[in-house]
């Protein structure tokens, strides 16, 4: 399983940002896939799953200001990012993985890309 990440760059707070997800090697359309982050000295953030039906999830520290999506005819995943604050400055990884219960357990990540907010 590939997954490729893009789109990261810098944006001042405020701003908005989407980071896409292109994956290959998997049946894409069967997967939860997510985003996570992780900022220097912190431990790594789950910001954002997505089911294969379109259902999502988000912690409250992004709720109302991200959304993921995704498009299971081109296997890529988004992550709009609206309302950014300079605490949202990670690396942000894609990866694909499942539910067990109501906990989401990663199994294939991609390389991230950075994302830094100004303030």
């Amino acid at each position: 399983v590939q997954l490729q990440a893009s789109g990261g760059g810098l944006v001042q707070a405020g701003g908005s940002l989407r980071v896409s997800c292109a994956a290959s090697g998997r049946t894409f359309s069967v997967y939860d896939m997510g985003w996570y982050r992780q900022a220097p000295g912190k431990q790594r953030e789950l910001v954002a799953t997505i089911s294969p039906s379109g259902s999502t999830a988000y912690p409250d520290s992004v709720k109302g200001r991200f959304t993921i999506s995704r498009d299971n005819a081109k296997s890529t995943v988004y992550l709009e990012m609206n309302s950014l604050k300079p605490e949202d400055t990670a690396v942000y990884y894609c990866n694909t993985g499942y539910y067990k219960g109501s906990y989401y357990y990663p199994d294939y990540w991609g390389q991230g890309t950075q994302v830094t907010v100004s303030s």
